[in-house]
């Protein structure tokens, strides 16, 4: 994960409702050109202070940049503590325990015999942040061989090495059509954006072909809404999946600025979030 350059970020007001600090990174699940979809407006009075979404990637540097933006009067719409809530399992879990499967975390890999015993074989291994590119080989734990294979890479993985390390229950997920890789086996699995605790975005995380009826939709918003009310963070995103028996839990959170649309459409999600923060502004014009 890089440092970044708040230098190179470009700053526009969106539709006269919402300031949004960008910088691109090449990835096209990530990049949007609110420009040529909406109205942008780039001047700014530095005497001004503003509230901003930054659209900038993921950063190992985020509290150094809210500190330099800030000394400028740009605050971005989550403060460091709220962006390590978002991003880190071992500070979200906490509040969402009951709705995701059982998680512990460790500084440094413990002997195979705890985990054997607080959570038993197969388990999940992951950073507390995020995985290694969804390598099975390095997430889905079924022997002792393969926990030390994979923990002996995670210490020289640069994804991975500087994040604690998390095992989860392994929950067996209802699977999606999709080409055998050395990925994770792609599952019923939606991404969903929320924006002041209305959903602005839901659909698919896999690239693969797969579709929810009304009532699977229903349930899964529901199970993400309660994780997002839980956080009470004014941008997170909540993956949730379905079970093999048919429940729905909780995959992971993420601090939205980061995050990828997956399935989602970036212009219906900024339509959304701009709609949105407009009621929000109406209900509190006068407070």
């Amino acid at each position: 994960m890089p440092r970044v350059n708040p230098e190179n970020f470009d700053l526009i007001l969106l539709e006269e409702t919402v300031w949004v600090l960008v910088g691109e990174i090449d990835l096209p699940s990530y990049d949007f050109s609110l420009s040529q979809f909406f109205a942008c407006r780039h001047p700014w009075h530095r005497s001004e202070q503003i509230t901003a979404i930054g659209r900038f990637g993921a950063t190992t540097n985020y509290d150094e940049i809210y500190h330099q933006l800030a000394a400028d009067g740009i605050f971005l719409i989550h403060s460091p503590e709220q962006h390590l809530l978002a991003s880190e399992l071992p500070r979200w879990y906490p509040l969402l325990e009951g709705l995701t499967p059982k998680s512990l975390w460790f500084s440094e890999p413990p002997d195979i015999a705890i985990l054997e015993q607080a959570i038993g074989l197969p388990f999940f291994l992951k950073g507390s942040r995020q995985t290694s590119r969804h390598k099975a080989a390095l997430s889905i734990i079924r022997s002792v061989e393969d926990y030390y294979r994979a923990v002996e890479i995670y210490q020289e993985d640069p994804i991975l090495k500087w994040q604690d390390l998390v095992c989860r229950e392994f929950i067996q997920l209802r699977p999606v059509p999709s080409e055998p890789t050395e990925k994770i086996p792609a599952s019923f699995e939606f991404r969903s954006f929320w924006w002041r605790g209305q959903c602005v975005g839901m659909g698919q995380y896999w690239s693969t072909s797969y579709h929810w009826n009304r009532e699977e939709e229903k349930a899964a918003l529901a199970i993400a809404q309660t994780a997002a009310l839980r956080l009470n963070l004014p941008f997170v995103v909540i993956d949730v999946a379905q079970t093999i028996s048919g429940q729905w839990i909780v995959i992971e959170c993420n601090d939205a600025q980061e995050s990828g649309y997956s399935a989602i459409s970036p212009f219906g999600l900024w339509q959304n979030l701009i709609e949105e923060e407009r009621k929000f502004a109406e209900l509190h014009r006068d407070v």
